[in-house]
């Protein structure tokens, strides 16, 4: 049972390191929307960042909940200004 616990903390830990990264993704993607200074379709913006697109829209739906990215029309997405 001990084996079983350390490797729960390892799988803990790499989530956790996941979660950093997807952090650093998240930045990048609305880094990429606000140089593209209009709003953007995720396909489009995947093949900027290099990132698959069903990622970077995981990565908006994220961004959205947070208030940083709305969509001003169907598809399209841009920061939220301010």
């Amino acid at each position: 049972m001990h084996t079983r616990s350390r490797g729960s903390e390892r799988s803990h830990s790499r989530m956790h390191n996941g979660d950093q990264h997807m952090e650093t993704k998240e930045q990048t993607v609305l880094d990429a929307m606000k140089k593209a200074g209009k709003p953007v379709r995720p396909g489009d913006l995947a093949k900027t960042v290099d990132i698959d697109s069903k990622e970077v829209s995981n990565i908006i739906k994220s961004l959205t909940k947070q208030g940083l990215v709305h969509s001003p029309k169907r598809c399209y997405y841009a920061p939220t200004e301010g």
